[in-house]
């Protein structure tokens, strides 16, 4: 997922050991993608952002590798039912693999808002400081402008007399 950075939009592909391509999007913000791995060796995963050279961006990205153990043993190879205890252990457990891609969820959100937060406060700082330099200038100009109110202006004298 792009937490920050231009459209929030990102090319990305994977590749196998053998440099076969499989995976490939443009321009996303968000995907999910699930692979079993074939072969063994190095797989290589590549963010562009080549259509966007100017804005930098932040990606968040999570791998799970392999496949979960069972919460008890034997469970795939059981013949009788669970019992209240182990259902409820069961229950348990995947209840907290919700709560776990909720918290995920909404620290990414955290971290998007966190950065527009920040990027706002920027704006909000060069936009103080622009407004404190027009105030400086113009009561400056008032002071000029009122005192050239209030000041005799004498006659200069040509000598034209006697």
């Amino acid at each position: 997922q792009v937490i920050s950075g231009g459209h929030y939009d990102v090319d990305c592909y994977v590749e196998d050991p053998n440099g076969k391509t499989i995976y490939q999007e443009t321009k996303k913000q968000y995907d999910s993608f699930s692979h079993n791995a074939e072969a063994k060796g190095v797989y290589t995963f590549c963010f562009s952002n080549e259509f966007s050279t100017f804005s930098h961006k932040i990606v968040y990205f999570d791998f799970q590798v392999g496949d979960e153990p069972p919460i008890l043993p034997d469970m795939n190879n059981r013949v009788t039912a669970l019992t209240q205890l182990e259902s409820a252990c069961v229950t348990i457990h995947e209840m907290l693999k919700a709560v776990i891609d909720s918290q995920t969820h909404y620290r990414l959100r955290e971290a998007q808002d966190r950065s527009r937060a920040e990027e706002l406060n920027g704006r909000v700082s060069y936009w103080s400081v622009g407004e404190t330099l027009i105030l400086f200038v113009v009561s400056i100009g008032q002071v000029v402008l009122l005192k050239s109110f209030f000041t005799e202006k004498r006659p200069s004298s040509s000598g034209a007399g006697t």
